[in-house]
């Protein structure tokens, strides 16, 4: 396991030294997307229109974050991770049209994610839930926000930050699934004890 510091944009000599197990801090700009975001992305790229912000070398992070209004600037007061299974439908062709290098959420990804970081070189990386606190200490400046008619959570929040993290590589671009090894040494696990039980616990005598 080793431990990184990234600046972005992202390149694929960045993102080809991360292994699953790496932690990662990254400088510069994060960009938040939840469900509708992405959905909209999607409907852009169908449409043949750009983006308000270009994503290539960039990092998508799963999060609805909670801000306040300061005069003619905004305030992040938390912007802890969200849930990133939800956006399983749609992350790999975020990935594959517009660039997107690394991605930031909680609880895992599945299996068409996976794939579209190991053809594509990205990463998706977890971040503790429940630390929104400690996220928003990260992010020195609210640089914009993008289509805030979907609503403050799922707007595009576009963020600079210094030293985001810690950051656990959970996907990396050689296709592997940390999620994935656990699950299937829990099942081997189970099944190990099920089969223990079976042998030595005597049938109920009738």
């Amino acid at each position: 396991m080793a431990t990184y510091h990234l600046k972005t944009p992202l390149t694929d000599e960045d993102i080809s030294k991360l292994h699953v197990g790496d932690i990662v801090y990254v400088s510069g700009i994060v960009v938040t997307a939840r469900d509708s975001a992405h959905r909209r992305m999607i409907e852009y790229h169908r449409e043949n229109k750009p983006l308000p912000i270009d994503l290539r070398g960039g990092i998508i992070y799963h999060c609805g974050p909670v801000v306040r209004r300061r005069g003619d600037r905004w305030e992040v007061i938390a912007a802890g991770p969200t849930t990133s299974t939800r956006m399983e439908i749609y992350e790999a062709d975020v990935i594959e049209k517009y660039g997107v290098k690394m991605i930031i959420g909680k609880g895992g990804m599945g299996p068409k994610t996976t794939e579209a970081c190991r053809r594509f070189k990205a990463v998706y990386t977890v971040f503790t839930g429940g630390a929104g606190a400690l996220a928003a200490n990260s992010i020195k400046e609210v640089l914009g926000v993008e289509w805030l008619d979907l609503g403050v959570p799922e707007a595009l929040w576009i963020f600079r930050v210094k030293d985001f993290g810690p950051l656990l590589v959970v996907i990396d671009s050689y296709g592997e699934n940390l999620m994935s090894h656990v699950m299937e040494e829990s099942r081997r696990r189970r099944d190990t004890v099920l089969k223990w039980l079976m042998e030595n616990i005597p049938p109920p005598h009738h």
